[in-house]
């Protein structure tokens, strides 16, 4: 493993160790600074450089001057991002242009010449990558991986939290152009062909193929605005194959400068989605493969998640960036973990999934605290749904989102667009989790001492709330609004007990 060791970064700076990959792909190059969690850290910077180094290798073999110059450019600047953030460990990685290229060297030398040491990734290595990129954002994931870089195209089979079999294809998006220009049906018979060769046609049958790369993503972006998505956040949208067909001749049909025109859709990508889904419909058909998922994380978040440990790569990755959110924004660290704890009696019928969304939402309790009181529950709501979360679908952020919007004020009504993203039964039940919420945090002020000497509990009668006999004092008429708000959203009568 290639690094470059910068100097220590002062702790009364940066508090925490930086982590830094500049990834040189075959259409981008960019620069990612982590810092924070080992398993989910947050993004400090991130910033990409249209380089097109696998324009046109395909035919001549080589990287072109300008694609070289531009690439020695932004490898330059990065370096210099990078010692000025203080990272601490910087890993630069290339991929297949670099690889592939007779002149790849050139480009190795200058980076040399910074001060960055390359990793020249094998197409196993970064197909490895690309599955672990995906694992660690969806841990249950059981399917296919297919990552579209410029110069190749992945794919690997994860299931169980391991990546399984993986090939390498010369099929990057820059180099489906030439491919298609061989005439009517070229592009499906190359596929049909490599994926016979390897083994792969039909391996997908009854199971999703995970989508990474940024020409995917772009056509994700495109079906959301078709559709209307209410939901800004690409990471777990799902097509299925016969939306990816629909797309694919639409985009036939339209000019570059309607694609440009889309909210997220960037030129560079607008200018090869016709080749990426292209690719894609054939790709799922030889898979036969019915659904796609889109995955936020690929080949560098798969670099951070190869290097844990396995006790590190277990961890829920939701609960690590809500807990590190609410720990760094809430108004006391402990919070919402005790909060959960405390509330917890009343929903012991909670299947896991939504007891872990109920712990999500607790640990961003107290996170609109330093929001205007106007507006604290609106914030709730847009820390949930636009929030940075990973493992975690639209469904799931929208009851994270009631149940913030209920227990910072907005009252129990369902707030746009959460109506379209759960149903109502269980929009209704995170009404619950955040009248509960409410209710904890109101009587103990935010602070642990309350939560840990009084409970909660719920007979099928009365909603009873037990303080010790010295605290009867916390229990003022704000708080018995809030109990008796909860108990008569139940159906039950509230009651207070000292001990």
């Amino acid at each position: 493993m290639a690094t470059l060791l910068f100097r220590k970064a002062k702790p009364e700076v940066t508090g925490e160790p930086r982590t830094g990959i500049i990834d040189i792909g075959s259409n981008s190059i960019r620069l990612v600074v982590y810092q924070g969690p080992e398993r989910l850290p947050a993004i400090l910077f991130n910033e990409k450089v249209m380089a097109g180094l696998g324009r046109g290798l395909a035919e001549t073999g080589t990287i072109a001057e300008s694609g070289l110059a531009v690439a020695s450019d932004a490898l330059a600047r990065f370096a210099a991002v990078a010692r000025e953030m203080e990272v601490t460990r910087l890993r630069t990685v290339a991929t297949a242009a670099v690889r592939d290229a007779t002149n790849g060297k050139v480009l190795l030398d200058t980076a040399r010449d910074l001060g960055l040491e390359v990793e020249l990734l094998s197409g196993e290595q970064e197909a490895t990558a690309a599955g672990h990129g995906v694992l660690s954002a969806i841990p249950a994931a059981d399917g296919i991986v297919g990552d579209l870089g410029g110069g190749s195209l992945e794919l690997i089979r994860i299931s169980g939290g391991k990546v399984g079999e993986r090939v390498s294809f010369p099929l990057g998006v820059l180099r489906l152009g030439a491919l298609r220009d061989k005439g009517q049906g070229a592009l499906q018979r190359q596929v049909a062909r490599l994926l016979d060769a390897a083994g792969w046609t039909g391996k997908g049958a009854g199971l999703p193929l995970y989508l990474v790369g940024g020409s995917w993503r772009a056509l994700a972006r495109l079906d959301m605005h078709l559709g209307s998505y209410p939901l800004p956040v690409i990471h777990e949208y799902a097509m299925s194959a016969e939306a990816v067909a629909r797309m694919g001749r639409t985009i036939s049909h339209v000019n570059k400068a309607w694609l440009r025109a889309i909210p997220g859709l960037s030129a560079g990508r607008a200018a090869t989605l016709g080749d990426a889904t292209a690719l894609l419909v054939v790709l799922l058909k030889h898979l036969q493969i019915e659904t796609t998922i889109v995955s936020a994380f690929g080949l560098r978040e798969g670099l951070l998640y190869g290097a844990l440990d396995e006790s590190v790569r277990a961890q829920d990755p939701l609960i690590v960036a809500t807990r590190d959110e609410g720990r760094r924004h809430g108004r006391f660290a402990e919070h919402g973990d005790l909060l959960d704890g405390w509330i917890a009696p009343l929903f012991t019928r909670d299947a896991p999934d939504l007891a872990r969304l109920r712990l999500a939402a607790c640990l961003l309790a107290d996170v609109g605290w330093r929001a205007n009181p106007e507006f604290r529950a609106e914030r709730g709501v847009e820390i949930a749904l636009h929030g940075n979360w990973v493992a975690i679908d639209a469904r799931g952020r929208a009851l994270v989102a009631q149940a913030l919007y209920t227990s910072l004020g907005g009252g129990i009504e369902t707030p746009e667009p959460l109506g379209v993203l759960a149903s109502p039964s269980e929009l209704r039940h995170a009404v619950l989790w955040g009248l509960a919420m409410r209710l904890g945090q109101r009587m103990s002020g935010g602070l642990a001492g309350p939560l840990q000497r009084s409970s909660i509990a719920d007979d099928g009668t009365t909603l009873t709330l037990s303080v010790a006999a010295s605290d009867l004092a916390l229990y003022s008429e704000t708080v018995e609004r809030r109990h008796n708000a909860l108990a008569t959203a139940l159906g039950r009568k509230a009651l207070i007990l000292g001990r």
